[in-house]
């Protein structure tokens, strides 16, 4: 849930900015667990909580023509890089980057989505900070 509810989160920044048709913004995910699965409720809750829009989502593994056509490509910790590794042994990973200096937990398993969504929008507001938009009217 941390993928997708960062996709609608950096949806939502990119449409206050005004600039959300600059931008392709997608979730996959790396294993194939939650594949064709929606948005986990209580990380819903959480986007709701926050007046974030989403919409019915259905979880799609990345494949090898996203990894590679896309310019930045996000991960939350070090399972997925090594999932992403695993997946695509060839691949150079020059535009794969954590999305935080920090690991951001999975709330899955402490039941922390308040934090978590704390830490995704942080971590989509340096994103768009490094890409030199300015965020001050947020």
């Amino acid at each position: 849930c941390r993928s997708v509810a960062a996709e609608y989160i950096f949806k939502d920044l990119l449409n206050k900015l005004g600039i959300a048709n600059e931008f392709v913004v997608i979730s996959r995910a790396t294993s194939l667990e939650e594949i064709g699965n929606d948005i986990y409720p209580p990380m819903k809750n959480e986007l709701r909580k926050h007046n974030v829009s989403f919409i019915r989502h259905y979880a799609t593994r990345i494949s090898y023509e996203e990894l590679s056509s896309f310019d930045l490509i996000y991960y939350f910790d070090s399972n997925n890089l090594y999932n992403l590794k695993r997946l695509f042994p060839n691949h150079d990973f020059k535009n794969v980057a954590p999305i935080s200096t920090n690991e951001i937990e999975d709330p899955w398993y402490k039941g922390r989505f308040s934090y978590v969504y704390e830490e995704i929008y942080l971590s989509c507001l340096n994103i768009l900070k490094s890409l030199h938009i300015n965020v001050d009217s947020l």
